[in-house]
């Protein structure tokens, strides 16, 4: 039953949040069958239930009353041939009567025990589930310069073992540079942030961070030096400072600010009526896409990272504000910037540009040299992503 609702309340879960998409589809009606279907599941399982509960209530009544009308003959019969009383009949239906209603009692409360044993059960599992990437590091150097290194890494996710996404992957980030990660979609950029930021573990290989690998760093301390901001940026209910100083006890408004202008944040925000307090709804529905984008990176650079990570800002961001974050960003004295774009126009001035392909480094080096080598980057630049040249 409890997993039957679980799968009809995701079903419905999933539709209210992708309204927009069954709109767009004209999916109502499927979307509406498809949730009767769960609906008819859970009904047919609460049929079953009831169905076997009337039974065994039947067939305890049942028992019950042959045990009173056997109690009953048989005393009468005692009661004849002189081997019982009257009152001694009386007081043994008095005792079996107390002791069947405790017995009942006990019955009950061992029911309802097993229902709380079984909801409890997913909890407990939970619990009890030991993490496969392990947050036992120590590490809290005092100075990071923000060197990161990939060693030979080979990595296959979890739920596609087969696919290997990343082949002796070896690629050297320096500290305090801009590195842009370029290449065809689906050819292993985004993994290497995933690695980086320790939601997988490679199979073969590590990272390390200043020459250390990154399962020696402290877990909470790790993550204050990296922020990632991702394609979709997850904004939460609540006001626009509220968002940027997310996690953040003792953030001035100064430093909201200034992280909103280096995110070119600060001018729209100005614009609202409430300014900074202006509330941005559900999951940021308030807010355009590229606000929403845009705050997301001022929350990244609120928590003065050493590290920061743009995972794919392109696809929200107008050429004219990506170049000015970019150049903020690029501006932050000691500050590495791991930049992963489809859109070559804007990072053409990184100190390093990486042409990954089939989950290994296939290229790398300034954009003047990629472009004399006449190689991966210089199609990619020229025949696939080049707005310049792309027909009107």
């Amino acid at each position: 039953m409890q997993d039957s609702m679980a799968r009809t309340n995701d079903s419905a879960n999933e539709v209210v949040f992708g309204i927009r998409v069954v709109r767009s589809f004209n999916t109502e009606k499927h979307e509406a069958n498809r949730y009767d279907k769960r609906l008819l599941e859970t009904h047919s399982l609460k049929i079953r239930r009831d169905t076997v509960r009337a039974i065994y209530l039947l067939g305890r009544r049942l028992t019950g009353l042959g045990m009173q009308v056997f109690i009953l003959y048989y005393g009468r019969l005692f009661i004849q041939m002189g081997q019982m009383t009257t009152g001694n009949l009386v007081s043994f239906i008095i005792y079996q009567s107390d002791l069947g209603n405790s017995i009942r009692t006990l019955t009950y409360i061992f029911g309802d025990m097993l229902n709380s044993v079984m909801a409890a059960g997913k909890v407990f599992e939970y619990i009890d589930r030991k993490p496969q990437i392990s947050t036992d590091g120590k590490l809290k150097p005092d100075q990071l310069e923000g060197r990161i290194s990939y060693c030979g890494l080979n990595f296959s996710y979890p739920s596609n073992p087969d696919k290997t996404v990343l082949q002796d992957f070896s690629l050297e980030v320096k500290a305090g540079q801009v590195t842009a990660l370029v290449g065809p979609s689906g050819e292993g950029k985004s993994t290497c942030v995933s690695l980086l930021q320790r939601l997988y573990e490679p199979q073969e290989g590590e990272i390390l961070l200043d020459d250390e690998p990154l399962k020696s760093y402290d877990h909470h301390f790790f993550h204050n030096k990296i922020a990632v901001v991702s394609q979709e940026p997850v904004l939460f209910s609540g006001s626009i400072r509220d968002n940027i100083t997310y996690g953040l006890t003792d953030c001035s408004m100064e430093k909201i600010e200034e992280a909103a202008c280096k995110a070119n944040a600060h001018d729209f925000i100005k614009q609202l009526e409430k300014g900074y307090d202006t509330e941005v709804g559900e999951s940021g529905g308030q807010l355009s896409k590229s606000e929403r984008q845009r705050i997301g990176i001022a929350r990244a650079l609120a928590r003065e990272p050493k590290i920061i990570i743009l995972d794919e800002i392109t696809s929200s961001l107008d050429a004219e504000s990506e170049n000015k974050v970019l150049q903020a960003l690029a501006s932050c004295p000691n500050q590495t910037l791991l930049v992963i774009a489809h859109r070559l126009k804007t990072i053409e001035q990184a100190d390093q540009i990486v042409v990954v392909r089939g989950g290994k480094v296939e290229e790398k080096g300034t954009h003047q040299e990629l472009m004399e080598l006449q190689g991966s980057y210089h199609k990619l630049r020229n025949e696939l992503f080049d707005e310049a040249n792309s027909p009107q």
